[in-house]
This record gives C-alpha cells, structure tokens and sequence, in this order.
C-alpha cells in the first residue's frame, strides 16, 4: 500500500487561477450532450492519470476486459503536477485525471472540463446524497468524487488523554511540547489555526489570515516538525505524542499500533474529496466515461477502502465494508458525519497569499 501518493500538492488550486485564465474561460455548459450511445468502445483509447498506488495495479486489464478500451495509467505526485499539465494549452492527451476537489472546481471554470453525463454514468446513483452537495461541484455536475475523507488530530492514546482541541497542537501542554507535528502543505497547515480562531478554511479575509498567521508563528516553538508524510511513524516509535493527520493516514499508524487513534477537535474541521475528471480535449470522452462509471460499480470502488483505508462516497461499497470500522474506528464515520466539516474550495485570486503565509510561518 502506498502512503505518499497524494496529500504533499492537495492545496494550492487558487495559486492556478492566473494560467487558468489564461488558458481558457467559462466553466461546463449545459447543453445536450454530443456523446454518441452507440460508440465502438473498442475502437477508442484512454490515458488515465492518477497517484501512484491509488489505484489497482491491474485496472489496464480490468478496464479492457470490461469495455473494451485499451488503457494506459500515467501518475502525477501531486495536485501541481498534473494541472501545470493540463492547463498548458493544446491536448495534454489525458482523458481522465483525478485531482482534488477545488482543482476539479479551478479546471471547469477555465472550461476544460466535460460535463457529467448521467446517462453515459449510470453508476453514479450508487453515490451517497451527500456526495452530490460539495461546495465546490453541488449536483456533480463536472467531477465525479474518488474518495473524501477529513482531517484531525492522531495520537497514541496510551500516553496522552484524548485532546479535544485544534490548541491542544498549537498550544500543546508542557509534557507536550516538542512531540506535536503540522501538517505543511498551506489549506492544512492553516487549518487549525483557522478552525480554532471561528474562521472559515476558506476565508479569504486579510485581516483574519493575519491572524491566522499570528497564531501558527506562535506554535511552531512547540512543534517536534512540519510532516505531511511521516507523522504516523513518528507516533509508531512514540517520538510524537499527538499529529495533524488526514484520516486516512491515521489508520495507517491504527495498523501498527491500535493504540494511536483519531479525534475531530470540537471547533470542526474539513472535508476534502479526490475528484475524477474528463477532459474536454479527450477524443474518447464515450469510454472515459465508461471508465468512470466502471469505477463507481461497488465492487470496484469498495478496493479503495480496502487498500487505501478511505472512505468513499459509494453506499453499497461502503457497505461491503463495513467491518473495516472494527479495526479503523473512522472507516464507520457516516456521509453525515463528513458533511460537518467544511468542503475545501478553490481560493481563487487569493491562492497565492496563502502560499506566501506558509512560507513566512515554515521558515522564520
């Protein structure tokens, strides 16, 4: 199982937003769709991009099998990648790139991206009610949602009380001092300071971000590191006592140790999802469809919390697995539960002031 395929780029949409602009306007349309119903699947191809082991190692064969459609799996390591990519101009020859939600939200209003059509998706009515109300595509109109999860706080319950707090991190007691970690990639690195000052995780205000900044210069003298990637082997080894941690990362810790658990500190936190998308250049948009509603049958879709260890918003998936939740406690947190938390947006012009933030606060 790969643990790295995909938080260290999740953040930085609105950072885009110039060469978005630049690169093409207006978002998906409504008009009826120009997809044919009887295309010859077997006579098209697909290009895939994803993260690295996010997906089956043996999905090209899946894919040919089930419709047809040789398929080629290129990877990107992060968000970044694959939108410097897409946004050059001209035909990046992707037909389906994954990418998080408020990328998914930055692509379509630069009008690159396909309209869902149901039709051509009918698995989409396997996905949860809630998964069709994220603030960055209510109703799915333009993406497709892969996995969604929230963030917390990690940490080994057999040797620190179970924190309630964002400031049991950024003002962690005296035997805690030094044995916290942050997460460094910008919406997560703000994320507590934002939840615990009553601000949105996507405000866009200056006065707040000032703030905002204020309070996380403060905390890092009490940080052990800034880790997107390793926090859950620092808790393993017991080197971390308490982590900011995605909930999927969390389990991993969960697997080596069933002391290390997971809690969403009261003042609330996120919601992020990890979008499919079809490209408007795709020559092959029939069977980029057919790939995404291949992905969105229960079977298929349920190995990503199998082998993941992340939710998806598919309810008979989920419910194939449920007994994960015996050992993963976070595994069993409901549609409605997710939905507490705020849905991450692209931060349009002011991207670039957050990245300027996470600078300042990471290196002073």
């Amino acid at each position: 199982m790969h643990k790295n395929f995909r938080k260290a780029g999740l953040a930085l949409a609105g950072t885009l937003t110039g060469a978005l602009i630049l690169t093409a306007c207006g978002g998906s349309d409504s008009s009826e769709s120009s997809l044919d119903p009887k295309a010859d699947l077997t006579t098209q191809t697909l290009t895939v991009s994803n993260w690295a082991g996010y997906y089956p190692e043996d999905q090209a064969d899946q894919i040919e099998a089930a419709i047809g459609t040789p398929l080629t799996i290129t990877n990107h390591a992060t968000n970044e990648e694959i939108m410097a990519k897409l946004t050059a101009g001209g035909d990046s020859g992707i037909d389906v790139a994954f990418v998080s939600g408020q990328f998914a939200q930055a692509l379509n209003e630069a009008g690159l991206i396909e309209t869902i059509d149901p039709a051509f998706v009918p698995n989409i009515s396997n996905l949860y009610p809630e998964a069709q109300e994220l603030a960055y595509d209510p109703g799915n109109k333009f993406s497709v949602p892969y996995a969604w999860g929230t963030t917390g706080i990690c940490y080994r319950s057999d040797l620190v009380d179970a924190p309630t707090s964002w400031n049991d991190i950024l003002e962690p007691s005296d035997e805690n001092k030094g044995k916290v970690t942050a997460l460094a990639t910008e919406r997560w690195l703000m994320l507590p300071a934002q939840k615990a000052l009553g601000f949105s995780a996507n405000t866009t205000d200056e006065a707040e971000m000032q703030q905002v900044k204020e309070k996380l210069v403060a905390a890092k003298p009490g940080l052990l590191a800034y880790d997107d990637s390793t926090f859950y082997s620092r808790l393993v080894s017991g080197e971390a006592t308490m982590v900011v941690a995605w909930d999927g990362w969390c389990n991993y810790g969960t697997a080596e140790d069933p002391n290390i658990k997971f809690v969403i500190p009261t003042e609330g936190s996120d919601l992020w999802a990890d979008t499919m998308v079809v490209l408007k250049t795709s020559k092959n948009k029939e069977a980029a469809m057919a790939y995404v509603n291949y992905i969105l049958d229960p079977a298929n879709h349920a190995w990503v919390a199998e082998n993941i260890l992340y939710k998806v918003p598919n309810a008979p998936a989920m419910e194939a697995v449920a007994g994960l939740s015996a050992d993963y406690p976070n595994m069993g947190m409901t549609p409605a539960d997710l939905l507490e938390g705020e849905a991450l947006i692209d931060l349009g012009e002011a991207g670039p002031s957050y990245t300027k933030i996470a600078t300042e606060v990471t290196s002073s």
